[in-house]
C-alpha cells in the first residue's frame, strides 16, 4: 500500500507542479508569464499577473508539497481549489477531455481528496515528522475548504462574458444617425 500511496503522490504531485510551472514560465513546454496572463484573461479572469502567478505558485507548491506528503491535507486542500477553478473553466465543453473538458481537472480534484483521507502513507514526510495518522475529518474539511476556494475564486476573479451584458444597440430609423447605444439589463 506504501508503494501505491508513494507512486500515486509522485505522479500527480509533480503533473501539478509542472501544470503550474508552465503558467509562470517557458520551461515545460510553457508560454511564459505572458502565455498565463493571456490563457486566464481569455477564459474571462481579471488580475493579469497577479492571478496568474498566485494560479502558478498554488500548483507548484501543492503539487511538489504532495508529491513529497508533505502537509498533505493542505496541500490537498490548496491542489482541490485550483483544480475546481479549472474545472469550472472547462465546464461549460462536457465532461470529456477530447472535448476541452473538466475530466483531467475532476480527476485531479478526487485524488488530493482520497490522498487527504487515505493519508501519504509510510513513504512521506508526514509520517517522518510524525504527523499522521490524522482524524478523518481534516479529509471533509480539506475537500471543502478546497472545492469551496476555488468556486470563491471563480466568482470573485471571473468576469462575466460582456457580449452577454452589454450589446451595442444602432438606430434603424431610415436617414437617421447610426450611433451605437449600449443595453445593459
Amino acid at each position: 500500500m506504501d508503494l501505491g500511496l508513494f507512486v500515486l503522490r509522485l505522479v500527480v504531485g509533480l503533473l501539478i507542479a509542472g501544470h503550474g510551472v508552465q503558467k509562470i514560465s517557458f520551461l515545460l513546454g510553457g508560454k511564459g508569464l505572458a502565455g498565463g496572463v493571456a490563457e486566464f484573461r481569455g477564459d474571462g479572469f481579471r488580475g493579469g499577473a497577479v492571478t496568474a502567478l498566485a494560479a502558478g505558485a498554488g500548483q507548484i507548491g501543492s503539487g511538489l508539497f504532495l508529491a513529497a506528503g508533505a502537509l498533505t491535507p493542505l496541500a490537498a486542500l490548496t491542489a482541490m481549489g485550483v483544480m475546481t477553478v479549472a474545472a469550472t473553466v472547462k465546464l461549460r465543453h462536457g465532461l470529456w477531455v477530447q472535448n476541452d473538458g473538466y475530466e483531467y481537472p475532476l480527476v485531479l480534484i478526487v485524488v488530493s481528496a482520497v490522498l487527504s483521507a487515505t493519508g501519504p502513507g509510510n513513504w512521506s514526510v508526514d509520517h517522518a515528522l510524525g504527523l499522521t495518522p490524522w482524524p478523518l475529518w481534516w479529509a471533509a474539511l480539506a475537500t471543502a475548504g478546497g472545492v469551496g476556494s476555488g468556486l470563491a475564486t471563480r466568482l470573485v476573479l471571473h468576469r462575466p462574458d460582456q457580449a452577454t451584458i452589454s450589446r451595442p444597440a444602432t438606430s434603424t430609423t431610415p436617414g437617421a444617425p447610426t450611433t451605437p447605444t449600449t443595453n445593459t439589463p
